[in-house]
């Protein structure tokens, strides 16, 4: 089992445990917003 963080890195939202896995999904979520205007501005110009 895995202990749970400390009180300050406790984010109080559903799925993240952690910041760092808050950071982690910002910025996926970043990258794929890129990737998808550069697909996109491809495709249609």
């Amino acid at each position: 089992m895995t202990t749970p963080p400390p009180d300050d890195e406790f984010t109080g939202l559903p799925g993240f445990r952690s910041w760092r896995a808050v950071y982690v999904f910002v910025l996926g979520v970043f990258v794929v917003w890129v990737g998808l205007l550069a697909v996109l501005t491809e495709v249609y110009s």
